[in-house]
């Protein structure tokens, strides 16, 4: 009997496959952006299965739609590469920017002050 974890990855990787054949989606882009999700996934192994699940869907979705984005600001014309690029990187960046916001003084933040 197959484990829970390989038969949610089958049905995923599947729904993906048949969704990049839909008309109004781009299907490079897809694909690109599950690949960059996937990488990220599955390098984040001291996190549970819950939130890798929960960052996988997130940074599968952002990075599909921040493709024209990735591709009008950088010299990347591909979209599975714009797609791959984008949704490896909006997870690292979103947790970067959270622990800022945390991290930060308000006070001193709209006053301009640096720490």
């Amino acid at each position: 009997m197959a484990e829970p974890s390989t038969t949610a990855t089958a049905v995923i990787t599947t729904g993906i496959g048949l969704a990049s054949f839909l008309p109004a989606i781009d299907g490079n882009a897809l694909i690109g952006a599950f690949a960059g999700a996937t990488l990220f996934v599955m390098h984040s192994k001291e996190l549970g299965k819950f939130t890798r699940f929960i960052y996988l869907l997130i940074s599968l979705i952002m990075g599909y739609l921040l493709v024209p984005v990735v591709q009008a600001y950088t010299p990347i014309a591909e979209t599975a590469l714009a797609g791959f690029v984008a949704s490896l990187f909006c997870i690292t960046i979103a947790l970067k920017g959270m622990e800022q916001i945390q991290s930060a003084n308000l006070i001193n933040l709209l006053r301009g002050k640096s720490k």
